[in-house]
């Protein structure tokens, strides 16, 4: 059953009605040391739950911090009647989820996402996961929060750059939805942002998500739509982390579009046009992800393991112009390492 999706800047207010609604045996919230200590003192109603909390970033979101959940919702006492709150980022809701949705062969959580990032992706959508021998999203499943509750009242705590992150995925649901919606996003001022007023920006981009997740919500087809910019995108996000030298999911992401939207360009005539202005956003607001052609192996070996692959070929969708996408469309190798060549180039490498 999907989500019920609540957008409110009452964060209390709405997750106070919603145990009201469910009366849990035990509440149990899942945090991570960033969300602990900025956010948690923020939201009285869980003053009396009990506290789980991991280190903050993606590199935890593993199969050991997984374990150490679990084992603390065995020492809560939790039942099978118990409730999960996940408070923070993607990485909570990714593995705050995985870790309700096989406690006890599942208890329900709500997510309450405290980045942009986590808001218009990770939150929402029913995917649950954690990373697995160097791979992104390896090992999870599908199982929806009971409620989503997103509000932008915390955006403004957020570095730049977590900020950019999100930003990367609405981006992309522009990019799945219309020429003007993506000239409306590149031309936004997100240095000196209205939260109030950006929630309904949020809102629009995650229902574009949710229309698409509706049709295919276990990802058997349409749902691949949402992978734009994600085959790519994950290749370089592994290769940094490979190098120990990590970016932001959604600064690869953006990188990938850019690449993905090339491909479009080389094999469905995507407007020259909107690449041109894409990759200039990018560039100006993200930076470049600096590869070399020595890295086009390790680029391409990621690629090829890509959990969107079915028999080990390099898995795209692409687009014919903004809000016409097309998924399962197999690129060779050397269509790919011509791409990021061309990335390159447009990034300024």
């Amino acid at each position: 059953m999907a989500s019920v999706v609540t957008f409110s800047n009452n964060v209390n207010d709405v997750l106070a009605d919603a145990i009201h609604t469910l009366r849990p045996s035990k509440v149990l919230v899942l945090v991570d040391s960033n969300t602990s200590r900025c956010v948690l003192p923020l939201l009285p109603i869980l003053e009396s739950a009990h506290v789980i909390t991991i280190p903050a970033g993606e590199q935890h979101k593993s199969i050991d911090t997984l374990t150490h959940v679990w084992k603390q919702m065995q020492q809560a006492d939790a039942t099978r009647h118990a409730l999960m709150v996940n408070l923070g980022g993607g990485t909570v809701t990714d593995l705050g989820g995985l870790a309700a949705a096989t406690y006890k062969r599942g208890i329900p959580f709500i997510n309450v996402p405290t980045t942009l990032l986590a808001a218009i992706d990770a939150a929402v959508g029913g995917k649950t996961g954690i990373n697995f021998n160097g791979l992104k999203n390896e090992i999870g499943v599908f199982c929806d929060a009971v409620q989503v509750i997103i509000s932008s009242c915390f955006f403004g705590t957020l570095q730049r750059e977590e900020l950019m992150s999100g930003y990367a995925e609405m981006l992309k649901h522009a990019m799945l939805t219309s020429h003007d919606e993506l000239d409306r996003l590149l031309g936004q001022q997100i240095d000196d942002m209205d939260w109030d007023d950006f929630l309904s920006h949020v809102e629009t981009s995650v229902n574009v998500k949710r229309d698409i997740v509706a049709k295919d919500p276990l990802e058997n087809g349409w749902r691949r739509v949402l992978n734009l910019g994600h085959t790519v995108g994950h290749a370089l996000e592994s290769l940094a982390l490979q190098r120990g030298t990590p970016v932001t999911h959604g600064h690869a992401v953006a990188c990938g579009l850019v690449t993905e939207a090339v491909l479009s360009h080389m094999a469905l005539q995507f407007p020259s046009p909107d690449l041109h202005h894409l990759a200039t956003f990018v560039r100006n607001r993200y930076g470049a992800i600096h590869i070399t052609c020595n890295d086009y192996p390790t680029l391409l070996q990621f690629m090829h393991h890509d959990k969107k692959s079915r028999d080990g070929e390099i898995n795209c969708t692409l687009l014919r112009q903004c809000g016409e996408p097309v998924i399962d469309n197999n690129i060779s190798e050397a269509d790919m390492q011509t791409a990021l060549d061309i990335y390159r180039d447009l990034m300024g490498i």
